[in-house]
């Protein structure tokens, strides 16, 4: 799996929910703040998005607007535009598994005309809306598949162009050597990795591998593969029914008891009171789904 597939995989929880709605002006639509992330892309038309506490943007036919982190915003016809339609989507998100490539993400990733020159987009989108207007059998699972696709084709889309400053995680994956520590590290959790195997690994000598991938990644090679096996941990003890002693092997422990004593280090709870059924999760799950319709 490579590193950008591993994050979407860790971080997302519950089923994302989308929708495709048409609208005749005047309209507005508010969608509250809630803990995850959400898209909407303008099939027809256009219209504006208002963010809770910041100025306007426009929309065109062809626009994704992708909101991070959750923000409470509001959609509303534009001037002048009798007819818009749009497909919008929201993905829940466990806050204890945000990984930083998300956290460093602008409050609106705007991607504009994107389905204009963006085959895979473009294609993900036209099989989207398809499905969601046709409700054919085996839908429910097809758009559960298409909008894990979409979010990674929207993130790649946007480190790939991102003009952001020469640091963070667009930055890193651009990096070559950089770039082959973080996949060796995300492929291989249970590997005792050490700083002069990763500089092997990065052509790099283990001084300037530090230095560079804690400038790019705000922590050093062994600080963030610990904090990496720890949120894949959690992410096995939700979505699996492994042993601790599985899970404490797959993510590099040698034994459990030394899995249990970092886990609960780093999350607050021992490994099996983290595994229990949460509550607030599934009201997050109910807040999304209202998002998206």
């Amino acid at each position: 799996m490579d590193v950008l597939s591993d994050v979407i995989a860790a971080m997302r929880i519950g089923v994302p929910h989308s929708s495709r709605t048409h609208r005749t002006a005047p309209w507005q639509d508010h969608f509250e703040a809630a803990p995850g992330a959400g898209f909407h892309i303008v099939l027809a038309g256009s219209c504006v998005l208002t963010p809770d506490d910041g100025p306007p943007l426009m929309l065109h036919v062809g626009d994704v607007a992708f909101l991070a982190h959750g923000r409470g915003h509001a959609l509303s016809s534009a001037p002048g535009e009798p007819e818009t339609v749009l497909l919008c989507g929201a993905y829940q998100l466990d806050p204890g598994r945000t990984h930083p490539l998300l956290q460093g993400l602008p409050e609106i990733l705007h991607l504009p005309a994107r389905l204009g020159h963006d085959a895979a987009v473009r294609a993900t989108v036209d099989l989207l809306a398809s499905e969601l207007e046709r409700e054919l059998p085996g839908s429910s699972s097809t758009v559960i598949a298409l909008l894990d696709v979409l979010l990674l084709l929207i993130l790649r889309t946007w480190l790939d162009e991102s003009t952001q400053p020469a640091t963070g995680w667009s930055a890193a994956l651009r990096d070559p050597g950089i770039a082959a520590v973080l996949r060796a590290m995300h492929e291989d959790l249970a590997h005792p990795w050490t700083i002069p195997e990763l500089a092997a690994l990065a052509g790099m000598s283990r001084a300037t591998l530090t230095r560079r991938f804690t400038t790019l990644i705000d922590r050093p090679p062994l600080t963030y593969l610990t904090w990496w096996r720890l949120t894949t941990a959690a992410r096995l003890l939700r979505d699996t029914d492994a042993t601790l002693a599985v899970i404490a092997q797959q993510v590099g422990y040698a034994s459990e008891y030394a899995f249990a004593a970092a886990f609960k280090r780093r999350h607050g709870l021992a490994p099996g009171r983290y595994r229990a059924p949460s509550a607030p999760l599934a009201d997050t799950d109910v807040s999304l789904q209202n998002q998206a319709n």
